[in-house]
């Protein structure tokens, strides 16, 4: 008996030997060999995974870097140009500098603006409440307002104002565009931060006629062109009754912002405008002068 409990030993013993042998050969012949690059890269990124690159994670973002060896189409929102500048030296390549982009809510349709006409008892999810109707104010485009970009967010960077119930942006935001791919009607986007962090928009995404539009949010842009005109760049367009501005056109100038009638177009953190009566005294003087 014991001599058979021997042999079973022995024999297995020798199919594992073997069998390590073929995985060790077989593990040789179809090695993939890593570039030492992709380690170092990934040691420098932020390791958040939040797929705002466009990749599967860091890890699958540092192999692009590699493989392409270069920064076309490639950027880390997350590090940013100071990222860039420190894989840049891993790569071999001089870094590319780009605009920094920040999260845009492109809905004014507050509590206040854009009414309540009916009450939602539903899942407190947007998606769920834009495939089973129109919204409380009657806007098929406006914010629900309900937190499903808030959720997406990893950085704690957009929250509900409890006044207005829209969603607001703050300092935080690294533009990885979660929120933007969270939202079911496509009212967040991403846009240049601009200079001093001043950016003009239309901060409405609503495609139907003026009057339509007017009747479920005073706010909401009416197609009137009377932006489109008085825009020397060329910076804003109309398209399905809606302007929208270029931001790569857009000089800043804020003659758009005073000719809109619904005051849909926004301009953040500029410095206060002038009274009339002395931006004309202004005017004189200069002219005097």
């Amino acid at each position: 008996m014991g001599t058979v409990i021997l042999y079973s030993i022995i024999v297995l013993a020798g199919i594992a030997a073997i069998f390590a042998v073929i995985i060790y050969f077989v593990g040789e012949k179809f090695k993939v060999l890593e570039d030492p690059r992709i380690d170092e890269i990934q040691d420098v990124l932020p390791g958040a995974n939040c797929g705002g690159c466009g990749k599967a994670g860091c890890r699958a973002f540092a192999e692009a870097l590699v493989k392409a060896n270069s920064f076309e189409g490639l950027f880390c929102p997350v590090g940013g140009n100071d990222l860039n500048k420190a894989i840049g030296p891993i790569l071999g390549i001089v870094a590319v500098e780009k605009d920094p982009e920040i999260a845009v809510v492109r809905c004014a349709g507050t509590k206040v603006k854009a009414p309540a006409k009916v009450e939602f008892d539903g899942p407190n999810t947007c998606l769920f409440a834009h495939m089973l109707y129109q919204g409380e104010s009657g806007c098929s485009f406006g914010c629900f307002g309900l937190g499903d970009c808030v959720v997406s967010c990893q950085f704690d960077a957009i929250q509900i104002d409890e006044t207005t119930g829209l969603p607001v942006v703050n300092e935080k935001c690294c533009a990885c565009g979660a929120c933007v791919k969270a939202c079911p009607r496509s009212i967040i986007e991403l846009r240049k931060k601009g200079p001093k962090d001043r950016r003009i928009f239309v901060s409405c995404v609503n495609k139907e006629k003026g009057g339509p539009a007017k009747k479920n949010c005073e706010v909401a842009c009416i197609g009137c062109s009377k932006c489109v005109k008085v825009c020397k760049f060329d910076a804003i367009t109309i398209t399905n009754n809606l302007a929208y501005i270029d931001f790569n056109k857009c000089k800043l100038c804020r003659k758009c912002t005073t000719e809109c009638p619904t005051g849909a177009i926004w301009e953040l953190n500029f410095p206060e405008r002038k009274p009339k009566a002395e931006q004309e005294s202004s005017a004189e003087v200069k002219t005097e002068a």
